[in-house]
């Protein structure tokens, strides 16, 4: 039986010769590749895949982002060059069941394809252990949404607008980050948040 697999991720060249060496592999076959994470939704309906692999940091639409549209019509595993530990829990609240470093070879890969097509999890070992070790994110939602729109550049009147929340309120969601994360400010706030794959 062969495994069908879509890849995602936005270097050209990496992207081409993973799906080179997995199409080495016996019993997987790459059906389709794009380069963005904007473009995964539609390649999914459009091929079918049985597994897709997906890059974390992606134009368009990050990896975990991709993964929530479409856990419920293929498999998933994320590599990731990125060890954020916040991370490792979001992708599987997200429904993802594969989750490896870039550095992993091509037999890893093609084992973890093989594994979550057969109903498995496979996770790299070092950021299971650092998810682990950071714990869960001492931030809400409404605090995470803050801070990504801050981090994207957008002034307190747009997040307001944007999270059909007062002005005041985007300010105490901001400020309660920062307290949580032990922030001097909000830029401070905002790559700790990043940092530890919270965001």
């Amino acid at each position: 039986m062969i495994t069908r697999v879509l890849l995602a991720d936005d270097e050209h060249l990496i992207r081409g010769a993973i799906a080179a060496l997995l199409d080495l592999e016996d019993g997987i076959e790459v059906v389709a590749q794009v380069g963005r994470g904007d473009e995964v939704v539609a390649a999914v309906a459009e091929h079918r895949p049985d597994v897709a692999v997906l890059d974390i940091e992606m134009p368009g639409m990050d990896g975990l982002s991709a993964a929530e549209r479409i856990s419920s019509q293929c498999k998933i595993v994320i590599l990731t060059s990125l060890g954020r530990p916040g991370y490792l829990r979001r992708a599987m609240a997200a429904g993802v069941s594969g989750f490896l470093g870039k550095d992993a070879s091509a037999e890893e890969l093609a084992m973890a394809i093989r594994k979550v097509q057969a109903g498995g999890r496979y996770l790299d070992a070092e950021l299971a252990a650092a998810a682990m070790a950071a714990g869960d994110s001492p931030l809400t939602e409404r605090e995470r949404d803050a801070l990504r729109l801050a981090g994207d550049g957008a002034a307190i009147s747009r997040i307001a607008a944007e999270l059909h929340l007062t002005e005041g309120t985007v300010r105490n969601y901001l400020s309660s980050a920062m307290t949580k994360l032990n922030a001097q400010n909000r830029l401070e706030a905002i790559r700790t948040a990043q940092r530890m794959g919270w965001l």
